[in-house]
């Protein structure tokens, strides 16, 4: 792959002292093209003449017409899947933005990899892989099973200053860059993104608002169940964070530097490595979705590779979507991240994918058309 020599000739010089990482998002990015339209219009062929009013398949039809110029061939295989998931601590906890304690982060990523948490339970039954990550838990403890690329223990308090430095931006979105390109080599044709990190809705809405040029409190929700009175505080702290720091929205690198998080750039590389290599790329919730505007706002075609799953039930989550004129095909009123949507969106993926297959057309059965 030209993507994956790329990547060892940047990392190579860079050992040497060389050529910084954002040469290596810069020359990725580069290698993103529209989707293959060839093949979307031999799919959408042959699903009109399935057996079947047309157009009545919905949203299978337009995955499978999407997945065709995402591969580009008219038949193409969603069966070895995953989700990689990135953890990481944030220091605006300390504002009171989140209900529950920090160290909740890594007592529940030590559960990806025993697929006893959410995503690994669902992940399990639709016959998925889950890949974690730690990208900036604030422990030193290693955890078993999870992949360490600790950037550092936690980002600074995004209320009192940037939230990490732009060298460290750069790092984590070449991280997730790094972990696309694994589970490529590895073979997985689907790929869902996931996180884990307390306070990490606190960052995902500065980002969303940013982007959108809103009000925060216009979109800020409960996260993982933030008490009403202390929504519009979580609000409060989101509006000075961006006021203080005054993130550049037509600089997707400086916004994550400012108010972003570790694991969110780390999703944004995953978005981008993925698409630089055309395979499809499963957001999950909100969090995601700052990560997807990112990639978004790094190259627009990015977005042409993403799949939404699930609607998030938190409030900027139709903003953040409807900016990248994306929308999501199931609406769990679900909240939980971890690439939990994700990974339920894999079965209807493969659903549709087996539908249009192995149904049959008019051209192999008379019904009178």
């Amino acid at each position: 792959m030209e993507y994956i020599l790329l990547q060892e000739k940047i990392i190579e010089k860079q050992t040497l002292g060389g050529i910084v990482i954002v040469s290596l998002i810069e020359n990725i990015s580069r290698n993103i093209y529209p989707l293959e339209k060839k093949y979307m219009q031999q799919a959408q062929a042959r699903l009109d003449r399935l057996i079947k009013p047309t157009g009545s398949l919905g949203k299978m039809e337009n995955i499978c017409a999407q997945l065709a110029g995402i591969y580009g061939k008219k038949y193409f295989d969603t069966s070895k899947k995953i989700i990689i998931s990135f953890a990481g601590d944030h220091g605006v906890y300390e504002e009171g933005v989140a209900p529950d304690p920090q160290n909740i982060t890594i007592l529940q990523f030590q559960n990806f990899p025993k697929r006893i948490n959410g995503v690994g339970t669902i992940s399990k039954f639709v016959g998925a892989d889950v890949l974690a990550v730690d990208v900036g838990i604030k422990k030193k403890k290693k955890i078993e099973g999870v992949l360490d690329y600790k950037i550092r223990k936690g980002t600074s308090n995004m209320a009192k200053g940037p939230a990490m430095t732009r060298k460290e931006a750069e790092k984590c979105i070449s991280i997730g860059i790094e972990m696309a390109e694994k589970c490529i080599q590895d073979d997985y044709t689907v790929i869902g993104i996931g996180e884990m990190g307390i306070a990490n809705t606190t960052p995902s809405t500065a980002i969303i608002s940013v982007f959108a040029d809103c009000d925060p409190k216009e979109i800020t929700g409960m996260g993982a169940g933030l008490k009403k009175e202390l929504i519009m505080h979580k609000a409060d702290v989101i509006r000075k964070s961006i006021e203080l720091n005054k993130p550049n929205p037509k600089d997707a690198i400086d916004v994550l530097s400012k108010v972003g998080g570790f694991e969110i750039g780390a999703m944004a590389g995953v978005i981008i490595g993925c698409a630089a290599n055309r395979i499809p790329v499963v957001l999950d919730g909100f969090i995601s979705y700052a990560a997807a505007l990112l990639a978004y706002h790094i190259n627009p075609k990015t977005k042409e590779y993403m799949i939404a799953s699930h609607l998030s039930a938190e409030p900027g989550a139709k903003k953040a979507l409807d900016m990248m004129g994306l929308k999501a095909f199931l609406d769990m009123d679900m909240r939980l991240g971890e690439g939990s949507g994700a990974a339920l969106a894999f079965n209807i993926i493969e659903a549709s994918n087996y539908v249009y297959k192995n149904m049959a057309t008019f051209d192999e059965i008379d019904m009178g058309r």
